[in-house]
């Protein structure tokens, strides 16, 4: 059976899925790689259009009647994550009024931002906001287009080196929020009408696939290094190192946790649907 595998071009997810690139995951099943920006996959994912993907946490809301999760592959940020940049120093009450680049309205950073906003400005205050490629907020910013952006991926790492200002940090708030909990990002999923025999032998291959990448890291990030938009090696490790770790291998019962809450308080303020969150070992 062909699955094909749908992910972004970005040095994160190219280490989860080196193993199975690489031919070192064995199965019966036949993977084919499908690489688009997370904002497609997450509308491919409205469509059923592939067995399984990466898809935003914000997105699963809409796909979770065609889609189950996987315990493994998700992105967490540990006290970090998207955030609130600008070139000017702006200050929080500021941000009401400023208009925000943002990288779609379906990823997790935006649904996010939109509880921060609430959090921090009081019930029914929404972002003013447009939509930017994720790759074009930091240079739109540099060039006068935007006074902030929402930014995810790399620019994390890359912000202050472009002489920009964080402003807001959506993983410290998610921390202290919910005393703890990490900041959901992004999960992969599988189709529910593959049957649950193949939808486990999916599980067992992208748990495989992540281990390998884990036990042979010089090599995974060699591989990931060909996905790295022009980061050097050690920026590039720093961001594999935040984003593929032993809570990609599972999430945990915190990391479930932190997703239906996430959803559910997407769904207080009427972003998302309410939906039962399925998960597959």
């Amino acid at each position: 059976m062909l699955i094909r595998l749908g992910h972004s071009p970005d040095s994160d997810d190219a280490f989860m899925f080196y193993g199975l690139s690489q031919g070192l995951v064995n199965s019966d099943l036949e993977f084919e790689h499908i690489l688009r920006d997370i904002q497609t996959l997450n509308e491919w994912a409205k469509e059923g259009k592939l067995e399984s993907s990466a898809v935003s946490v914000h997105a699963f809301a809409y796909v979770a009647d065609k889609y189950a999760l996987l315990r493994h592959g998700g992105s967490f940020g540990e006290g970090y994550g998207p955030m609130v940049v600008s070139s000017a120093n702006l200050s929080l009450e500021s941000l009401k009024n400023t208009k925000i680049a943002v990288p779609g309205t379906l990823t997790s950073a935006f649904l996010e931002l939109c509880l921060w906003f609430e959090d921090s400005f009081g019930p029914g205050v929404k972002p003013d906001f447009e939509v930017v490629p994720f790759d074009q907020i930091i240079p739109q910013i540099k060039a006068g287009t935007f006074e902030a952006g929402l930014i995810i991926h790399e620019g994390q790492l890359t912000y202050a080196q472009e002489g920009l200002h964080e402003i807001a940090n959506m993983g410290r708030w998610w921390r202290e929020k919910t005393g703890g909990l990490p900041l959901p990002l992004g999960v992969n999923v599988v189709r529910k009408d593959l049957g649950p025999e193949v939808c486990m032998e999916v599980s067992r291959c992208m748990r495989e696939s992540i281990d390998a990448g884990l036990k042979n890291r010089a090599e995974a990030l060699d591989y990931a290094l060909s996905f790295a938009r022009g980061m050097d090696r050690s920026t590039s490790d720093q961001f594999v190192g935040m984003y593929v770790n032993e809570r990609t291998r599972d999430m945990g019962e915190d990391g479930v946790k932190a997703i239906k809450l996430l959803l559910s308080e997407g769904a207080r303020i009427g972003m998302v649907p309410a939906v039962d969150v399925s998960v597959i070992d």
